[in-house]
């Protein structure tokens, strides 16, 4: 399954309602009306600051465990399926469309499979995703399987990954509470993804030196059987949040895109990742016009993911809760300038740093995040979550195939320049928006 847009990478299993992505379904703790929510995880590790308090939920190890697990599995898989295709039939497009299979099917799954989010319980909802998963990679691993069936199993498992990404972040707070921890804990699970785009194509490579293609993709079967076995025993069953009434997709987008709060926190969400992806869809266009080689080719790519990393690390451990409050703003303001140095076409170094700043100022995802949870109804918050998860890779898809569009007319360092310059301003616009609906006590309004 593809990566979730701040959490880079697919999804994979995940027990019963982590962080980042798919966990359909329990009532919604503390923030919910009295009576039905799940428990909100211990107060006590909601109000500590800092990650290790998370770890300290009970439910959270197993969460984590799992997500862990499945998305180097996941990324394993991307590997190995492209090397299978091609060796089976020497083309270089099936190899790339196999690739691309992964996030192609994002908007539909999450558009058709939404309303899901919320109207079954969580644990059911994802291990089902994960079983799922589980049988179309067993069902790649069989020699018999032609390729024209690998592509459409490669399908299925990007059509269910909203689903479980929406599912599982939604009920996060379940597991989590909906603040500090919820916080904390969701960023956790984006630098697990974001780690994996780091270590596990490397690992991937490794792997297929010692077992063929269809024994790595076994080894991903056996990772999603795992995660569902972890998120069976590692979480709490509870009940589903819209209590099992029918809920449409199109009604969770009109009920999100109808309050002018949770639409300009959407948009915030989608638009920075839309135009954070250009200097990367560019960056091979760009290195060799600059006659950088392979080594530093890989070195740039590792930019950006390592800036992230950083920079959530240094905002979830280093800053408390009003500190970080005090950055979102700014730090969103500011994420694309970095990369206007590329208007001065510079070398592999001053490149790396504009690429490592701008990851460094995703450290306002945190906020955002905080924000986010806040503004959702609890019975809303699965199909926000799925929507949330479903437009952030859409868009960097999108956003991916116009900047190689514009670089068919443009030279490279000018379409990222201007796209950095086009971005501050939509961000611009959105924060406006977005102070814009805080009544002058601090708190919210449609």
């Amino acid at each position: 399954m593809p990566t979730d847009p701040e959490a880079p990478a697919s999804e994979a299993a995940t027990p019963a309602a982590p962080a980042p992505r798919p966990a359909p379904g329990p009532a919604l703790p503390a923030a919910s009306s009295a009576g039905s929510g799940p428990a909100v995880a211990v107060p006590a590790p909601a109000r500590a600051t800092g990650y290790r308090a998370v770890f300290r939920v009970p439910e959270f190890p197993a969460v984590f465990a799992a997500h862990l697990m499945s998305v180097l599995g996941v990324v394993v898989a991307e590997i190995s399926l492209t090397v299978l295709v091609y060796r089976a039939t020497g083309s270089p497009l099936m190899s790339a469309l196999t690739f691309a299979l992964g996030f192609l099917p994002y908007a539909f799954g999450g558009t058709l499979l939404a309303g899901i989010a919320d109207r079954y319980p969580a644990r059911r909802v994802l291990t089902t995703c994960d079983l799922l998963c589980a049988a179309c990679a067993a069902a790649m691993v069989w020699p018999g399987t032609p390729i024209a069936g690998i592509l459409v199993l490669r399908c299925a498992m990007a059509f269910v990954a909203p689903l479980f990404q929406g599912a599982r972040s939604a009920s996060l707070a379940d597991i989590l509470g909906s603040g500090e921890a919820f916080v904390l804990g969701r960023s956790l699970l984006r630098m697990v993804a974001q780690s994996a785009q780091l270590i596990g194509f490397g690992l991937g490579g490794l792997l297929l030196t010692v077992v063929s293609p269809r024994g790595a993709i076994a080894l991903t079967a056996a990772g999603f059987l795992a995660s569902a076995l972890l998120l069976r025993l590692g979480t709490r069953p509870r009940p589903a949040r819209a209590g099992g009434a029918r809920h449409s997709a199109l009604g969770g987008l009109r009920a999100v895109f109808g309050n002018r709060r949770l639409r300009a926190l959407t948009l915030l969400c989608w638009i920075p990742s839309a135009f954070t992806v250009v200097p990367e869809a560019l960056l091979t266009p760009y290195a060799d016009g600059i006659g950088a080689g392979t080594v530093t080719l890989g070195i740039l790519m590792c930019a950006l993911p390592v800036g992230t990393i950083a920079g959530e690390l240094w905002a979830g451990s280093a800053l408390g809760e009003r500190a970080r409050a005090r950055i979102t703003a700014p730090l969103a303001a500011v994420c694309l300038l970095p990369l206007l140095l590329y208007a001065l076409r510079p070398g592999p170094v001053a490149v790396a740093a504009a690429l490592l700043l701008a990851g460094l100022a995703h450290a306002h995802a945190l906020g955002v995040d905080r924000m986010y949870v806040d503004a959702v109804p609890d019975q809303l918050r699965g199909r926000a979550m799925t929507l949330l998860s479903t437009g952030v890779m859409t868009l960097q898809g999108v956003g991916m195939a116009l900047a190689g569009a514009a670089a068919e007319v443009f030279p490279p360092h000018a379409v990222v320049a201007g796209s950095a310059v086009l971005g501050t301003l939509v961000i611009l616009v959105l924060l406006a928006e977005l102070r814009a609906t805080e009544a002058p006590g601090g708190r919210a309004e449609e």
